[in-house]
């Protein structure tokens, strides 16, 4: 495959990430979109590393996950305090984090 499948490929992940962080309402969704644009950028990286033969674009996508995997433990901690709390995870909430 070329470099081009893979960048078309993470193109189309990362807008498919983007649309679902923009449309949806529910804060775990909204995550697994923004973890599917992580997913996209670790593609584009890893493609251009293959492209350039050199280990740059790997090290950085391994930094990637290292960032999302604690993103999704903070987030996630954030998300069950506030639904213990106030029994939703909807972000429609303004005031949520106000009070």
């Amino acid at each position: 495959m070329t470099v081009t499948a893979y960048l078309a490929l993470a193109s189309a992940l990362f807008v498919i990430g983007a649309v679902t962080v923009l449309v949806r309402r529910n804060s775990i969704i909204v995550f697994m979109g923004i973890e599917l644009m992580l997913n996209a950028a670790n593609l584009a990286f890893l493609a251009f590393s293959r492209m350039w033969g050199e280990l740059d674009g790997q090290l950085a996508a391994l930094f990637v996950m290292v960032v999302a995997a604690a993103e999704v433990v903070v987030g996630l901690a954030i998300i069950v305090s506030l639904f213990r709390t106030r029994r939703t995870v909807s972000v429609d909430d303004e005031n949520l984090m106000r009070h």
